[in-house]
């Protein structure tokens, strides 16, 4: 599998807006689908970063049943 392969095609869409809804929350200014070629690799992992973040927190509620 690769490393950016969706396990569940499914949540797709959703892992979609959930890139662009944190990529304005820390500040990468791009729009779905514009090319990004020019934000420098910190930004990028800043977004991924905080992306999983979020992905933990959701993924903790539902385990505590707090959804």
């Amino acid at each position: 599998m690769a490393r950016n392969e969706v396990v569940v095609p499914q949540a797709k869409q959703a892992l979609e807006q959930l890139k662009w809804e944190t990529a304005r929350e820390v500040g990468v200014n791009v729009q779905p689908g514009q090319y990004g070629g020019d934000i420098p690799a910190k930004q990028w992992g800043k977004l991924g970063g905080n992306m999983v973040k979020k992905l933990i927190q959701q993924a903790e509620q539902q385990l505590s049943g707090k959804v």
